[in-house]
């Protein structure tokens, strides 16, 4: 437990379909370039401009690509506080202090059918960071926010998050 660390955790989007999705992707943005730039034939039926599809195939075929290989939750549980973050849409963690946490539960869901899919999600049942599986926690924070949190080790997470709840008792008590 150095510096006080309960729990963490670091999630991508590693699901088979996925990665076969980017890689089927990347071979028709290769196809592209192939055809039209190295073999001088035009691409499609309305083929775009060799500087047009040089910039689609940089910005779809790499960044893209990239953005989403890189993107990934990453949970992490100390003794004072719990942070969160979903990069590359979070830069920073969100903090949250142990008094700002009401209480925590291990859930099970489906995210396509319970939240609409993966990623970021907003929905009547709260807000969700969903990266993988179907097992989580859900946080309910003081100010009445709900927010699930996919994990592939909730059970630990929940551990850790009533080890921070205890032991805030604990110092107050003393």
């Amino acid at each position: 437990m150095r510096n006080g660390l309960l729990f963490t955790e670091r999630q991508y989007f590693r699901r088979w379909w996925f990665l076969l999705l980017i890689v089927g992707f990347e071979a028709l943005m290769i196809w592209a370039f192939v055809q039209q730039i190295v073999m001088g034939v035009p691409w499609g039926d309305n083929p775009a401009s060799d500087e047009l599809l040089i910039a689609i195939l940089i910005v779809f075929g790499v960044l893209f690509p990239l953005f989403l290989l890189s993107a990934n939750l990453s949970v992490m549980v100390k003794r004072d506080r719990f942070m969160v973050r979903f990069f590359p849409f979070h830069l920073k963690y969100r903090t949250i202090g142990r008094n700002e946490l009401l209480g925590h539960e291990i859930v099970a869901y489906r995210a396509l059918h319970d939240f609409g899919g993966m990623g970021i999600r907003y929905g009547g049942r709260g807000k969700a960071y969903i990266v993988s599986g179907d097992r989580g926690v859900r946080l309910t924070f003081a100010n009445g926010d709900r927010l699930l949190l996919g994990s592939r080790r909730a059970d630990e997470l929940d551990a850790a998050l009533s080890t921070m709840s205890s032991e805030e008792r604990h110092f107050g008590q003393g």
